[in-house]
């Protein structure tokens, strides 16, 4: 079995493999949507990871041998978990239409005159749940025009995939398309680790890294720990893979995976399917995970046969060992889970880690004061939008139809690609959903982003919804602080939708019919693939031209959507004195809080309009309030975004000051470019999410930790601060801040930083795409 120069060549839709002559003849497949340039050595991967195994003298987990197997040098890379960075080389980039604005926007601003990686744009997120899919997706292109004609013409000038509006959602397309064992890829959106169901490492990154590996320049990345979660057992009945990570979420917390990768393994991994694998692993960025993975099994060689990547699982057999753990690999943590015990869960309301079993949520709701009554229920997602999800889901509506019942709460169905919304419809589950009383949206993200023209309440108006999505923050899904929303599984959304009540367990609870007959729902049932091949439905991928010079990209100076991007100005060489307070934040800021989505995505590539929701969701300690901050210079009271531009104005710097895990949630750099682009010079936290943090990182901007977390309480939001110790910044170093009190007084404390040499350059450029010019 020799494989010598094995080469595996990915397309966008169209896989063509060259491997040995004997291979050769199976391997040539002929499809459309082919992308040149996309590949992966295999050959190269497994002897990295010798060359690592060898110098580590260990047995490596998963995860290591994927991400060691894709090292620049692997011979002389320093690799120590959790502390030393790795230069990586990633295969693929992936971008969402409201984050591939700003990385084209960067990527033009670079001068390069293509990507160097196969890279791909994905219009999933502009697209505003209202009425039906049909009729919002025709709406979403006529407002969107402009920004959708701008990616289609930078994607075909710069050699970059685009998938149209209506394709899908980014991950779902990845998983159909683009994921497969042992690849690299990263993509502009925190949910990328989706892609984790087939072997693969997804990492969600903002779109400066997607700029740095679109221009050919090894990506860093802090290398990573490794926790396991050992399963074993077997899901049964109401238990679905959702369940999975909903208990990890309750162990971990919101926090608890941060700098770490987690790697599934165990004998339950076989009883959970590639989709329901990809669902586990995409709200790992729940946990604040870097990312997760299975070990390739039959599973995942079963998907991608159904989904025309055969070939590719026929070359992975070969290379099974190092698509698996070494046997006594050790893991920094290790959870267990018995799937044959694991109980249904619902999680929330406003944190995805707040764990309950389905049985118990209808005593905590009365208990805690949450509304009983369950005014909508949502499936789909990029998280649960698989055909098993929606024939699980379908099987619970036709028992309920069956009996002459229909769902009480409003019900929505979000496919997750549009060949899964063809299928299902072909399948007749689109139906069954539908005449229960679901409506079918557009295939997008929708409400799971804010995406959601929710009219059934009021503003302010407490009420609970139910959703098979991954994120409950907040006014996430409809912009109303007051909406509980519960994250479960879509069987569980489904039977609750029907019930119209939080105060239900469908394994021990009946229903009531018309006629007012007592039954219980069994428990759901569905196919893990369809019986007949996908139905790929409408062809709606734009192929990049062999040669896109001469295509022309317009940006107009007069736009309110799109605008071409000034550097930054380079550190001038001195300590920061005397920067204003802009706000001491109170608890929770996720990138919800530091940049909003929902209306405010039409603005995602025009920095300086997007800039006036700076922080307008975090809560101000001074005064509890939400965007009502005092301006320093005239003792009056504003909003955030209006203060930072009065200060940046006058010529005052300014900090923001945080509490724990400050930017959890998305990966968008928009809540590191705006306080950049507005005078922002440090953030100084108790601790950081992973993605933000070097999002910051890149814009020029210094993300500081309290060395003690006590000294938050020492800061006053009329201090000024200065950053001292800058001239001697060092990896590992810490920096002082001089806290100057309005009364006189003035305290010095110590702030912790995780910038390494290649970092602290692009600080001093004023940027990491500064620097990338300077090196040009």
């Amino acid at each position: 079995q020799t494989l010598m120069c094995l080469c595996l060549v990915l397309g966008t839709g169209t896989r063509r493999i060259h491997v040995s002559t004997a291979f050769s003849a199976k391997a040539k497949v002929a499809m459309s949507r082919f992308e040149p340039g996309s590949s992966i050595n295999y050959e190269k991967m497994h002897e990295n990871i010798n060359i690592v195994r060898r110098r580590l003298s260990r047995p490596l987990t998963l995860s290591e041998k994927i991400v060691y197997g894709h090292l620049d040098d692997p011979a002389g890379q320093e690799i120590d978990r959790g502390r030393t960075y790795l230069r990586l080389r990633p295969d693929r980039v992936a971008m969402q239409d409201a984050t591939a604005q700003m990385a084209m926007l960067q990527f033009i601003s670079s001068g390069l005159p293509t990507v160097a990686v196969p890279s791909t744009i994905h219009c999933d997120h502009l697209i505003e749940a209202q009425i039906g899919g049909v009729q919002d997706l025709q709406r979403a292109k006529d407002i969107n025009e402009e920004v959708y004609n701008f990616l289609a013409t930078a994607a075909a000038k710069y050699g970059v995939g685009f998938w149209k509006p209506g394709s899908g959602i980014i991950h779902q397309i990845i998983l159909e398309n683009y994921a497969y064992p042992g690849v690299m890829l990263i993509g502009t959106d925190s949910h990328t680790p989706n892609g984790g169901g087939l072997g693969s490492i997804c990492i969600g990154v903002g779109g400066a890294d997607a700029v740095d590996v679109m221009a050919g320049i090894p990506w860093e990345l802090k290398c990573p720990k490794v926790i396991g979660v050992k399963l074993t057992g077997t899901l049964s009945g109401w238990t679905s893979p959702k369940d999975v990570i909903l208990k990890v979420a309750g162990i971990l917390t919101v926090k608890g995976g941060t700098g770490a990768i987690v790697e599934y393994h165990g004998p339950g991994v076989d009883s959970i399917s590639c989709t329901g694998m990809a669902t586990i692993c995409n709200m790992g960025a729940e946990i604040g995970a870097t990312t997760s993975i299975f070990p390739y099994n039959h599973r995942m060689k079963t998907y991608m046969e159904k989904t025309g990547r055969g070939e590719i699982a026929t070359v992975a057999d070969l290379f099974k060992d190092d698509l698996v753990p070494d046997k006594g690999c050790e893991y920094d943590q290790v959870i267990e889970i018995n799937l044959s015990e694991l109980k249904p869960h619902i999680n929330g309301p406003f944190t995805p880690d707040l764990a309950h079993p389905v049985s118990d949520i209808g005593a905590i709701a009365k208990k805690s004061g949450w509304p009983l009554e369950v005014k909508v229920g949502l499936i789909g997602s990029c998280t649960n939008s698989s055909y098993e999800d929606m024939g699980r889901a379908a099987s619970l509506a036709k028992q309920a139809l069956d009996k002459g019942l229909k769902c009480k709460a409003q019900f929505t169905v979000t496919p997750g690609s549009e060949q899964i919304r063809a299928t299902i419809e072909r399948d007749g589950y689109a139906k069954i959903l539908s005449d229960v009383g679901g409506i079918v949206l557009a295939n997008a993200c929708g409400p799971c982003i804010g995406q959601w023209d929710r009219c059934d309440v009021k503003k302010g108006e407490k009420n609970t919804i139910v959703t098979s999505f991954n994120r409950n923050f907040t006014a996430r899904n409809d912009a109303n602080p007051a909406t509980h929303a519960f994250v479960t599984s879509p069987e569980i959304v489904t039977a609750l939708a029907i019930a119209g009540t939080l105060d239900f367990d469908p394994e021990t609870d009946y229903l009531t019919t018309p006629s007012g007959e007592k039954f219980k729902l069994e428990p759901p049932t569905g196919d893990e693939l369809p019986s007949r091949d996908f139905d790929p439905g409408q062809d709606t991928y734009q192929h990049p031209p062999a040669e896109g010079g001469s295509v022309k990209v317009n940006v107009s100076p007069s736009s309110n959507r799109l605008q071409l991007l000034e550097p930054f100005d380079k550190w001038h060489g001195k300590d920061l004195e005397n920067m204003r307070v802009l706000i001491k934040v109170k608890g929770k800021c996720t990138t919800d809080h530091i940049s909003a989505a929902g209306p405010w995505l039409k603005f995602r590539g025009h920095l300086d309009n997007i800039s006036n929701n700076l922080l307008i969701g975090a809560v101000n300690i001074e005064n509890d309030a939400v965007n009502k901050i005092k301006n320093q210079l005239t003792g009056e009271y504003g909003g955030v975004p209006d203060v930072a531009r009065y200060y940046k104005a006058n010529g005052e710097s300014w900090v923001v000051v945080g509490d724990e895990n400050y930017g959890e949630g998305s990966s968008r750099e928009h809540a590191a470019l705006e306080p950049r682009h507005l005078g922002g010079r440090a953030i100084i936290v108790k601790s950081f999410a992973r993605i933000h943090e070097t999002n910051l990182k890149k814009q020029g901007l210094l993300p500081l930790t309290f060395a003690d977390p006590k000294d938050y309480d020492k800061i006053r939001p009329d201090d000024k601060i200065s950053i001292t110790g800058l001239k001697s910044f060092a990896p590992g170093k810490p920096v002082t801040a001089v806290i100057k009190h309005s009364d006189g007084n003035q305290d010095s404390i110590s702030l912790n930083h995780t910038f390494n040499e290649t970092q602290i350059e692009w600080f001093q450029a004023g940027s990491a795409l500064n620097r990338m010019k300077e090196l040009q």
